[in-house]
């Protein structure tokens, strides 16, 4: 399995390929089927999870790995969060962290119970396909920010003003042993690797990040069976303390070219990084922007091609199969 062995560095016959987001809005298999149930519906029912995670390694041949359709606020909801979905905004917290007492409230979730379907489906998914299949979560300062500013935030002022509290490392710890017991349960029932994701991670200055959020998300990835990914945006004033926090590769986004990231990540693995917005390109100009990312990766041992983050919803599908096609035929080896 190509991935795995990037993810190992160790030398595979071409660049493999797979996309954040691939299974989503962008499919028009997925926005039928989201006509008919919500998302958080999806992510806990597994026979619904386990079909959204299938749809695009059925559409496109190639692909180097599926990753389990879920959300990262499935884990809050049984620490006792109420989460809702409102269309056109994203999540809401109807139940916010403002301090200590919310904090001490916070239970540990009865994972085998009150997150079973999401381990199911990746029972399912791995009975299905021969390429590996990632689990993922929320790492726990995004998880944090949701909790605290009730949803998503322009200036993380909530969120950084608990930082400064004695309430924080509490918050944190919670956080990072529920992420890491949820990975795990993931990999048991299945996950070849896992990546943490660290959405808004790039929101912090470098000290923030050392002193407030990088010891809870190494508590995390200091313990997993498998290989992780581990991945944040805005983050490329923060590449050598993601690396310092762990990760057997690194997700780098669009805003700094590979080899710059790559060279500053020395001894882990590397993953991405094209525009998403790329995607939307003619052809030709699309396929300019792949040679760029692939020259900068210069057959380096280790390289996931991937986004700098996620596919947008108005991506065509053509564009997709022909990114898969042209990162393989292009890095043969």
């Amino acid at each position: 399995m190509r991935l795995l062995k990037a993810a190992r560095r160790e030398d595979v016959d071409c660049t493999p390929v797979w996309f954040m987001r691939q299974a989503g809005r962008y499919m028009p298999e997925y926005r039928e089927l989201r006509k008919k149930h919500p998302i958080l519906e999806i992510c806990m029912r597994p026979e619904l999870a386990a079909e959204v995670t299938l749809q695009p390694i059925r559409r496109f041949p190639g692909l180097d790995a599926a990753i389990i359709f879920s959300d990262i606020l499935v884990l809050v909801r049984p620490m006792g969060i109420r989460v809702e979905f409102v269309k056109g905004e994203g999540p809401e917290i109807q139940n916010p962290v403002e301090g200590a007492a919310e904090v001490d409230a916070l239970r540990e979730p009865d994972f085998e119970r009150e997150l079973r379907p999401v381990y199911e489906a990746i029972r399912r998914v791995k009975a299905e396909i021969t390429v590996p299949l990632l689990g993922f979560a929320g790492a726990p300062f995004t998880l944090a920010s949701y909790l605290v500013e009730g949803g998503p935030s322009k200036d993380y002022a909530k969120t950084k003003a608990l930082m400064r509290t004695p309430a924080w490392p509490r918050l944190m710890t919670k956080l990072a042993d529920a992420v890491g017991a949820h990975l795990r349960f993931q990999a048991k029932a299945g996950a070849d690797a896992v990546q943490l994701f660290d959405s808004w991670a790039g929101n912090l200055t470098a000290d923030q990040y050392r002193e407030h959020v990088l010891p809870y998300s190494r508590r995390i990835l200091d313990k997993l069976p498998v290989p992780t990914i581990h991945f944040a945006t805005q983050s490329a004033h923060l590449l050598e303390l993601l690396r310092e926090a762990g990760g057997s590769v690194i997700g780098v986004d669009w805003r700094i070219p590979l080899d710059e990231a790559w060279d500053r990540l020395d001894g882990v693995a590397v993953q991405g990084n094209l525009d998403p917005q790329a995607m939307l390109l003619p052809r030709e100009e699309l396929l300019a922007a792949v040679d760029d990312v692939l020259a900068r990766a210069a057959n380096r041992p280790g390289h996931i091609f991937n986004l700098g983050h996620g596919i947008v919803p108005e991506t065509p599908m053509e564009s997709v199969q022909a990114v898969i096609d042209h990162v393989h035929e292009r890095t043969r080896r």
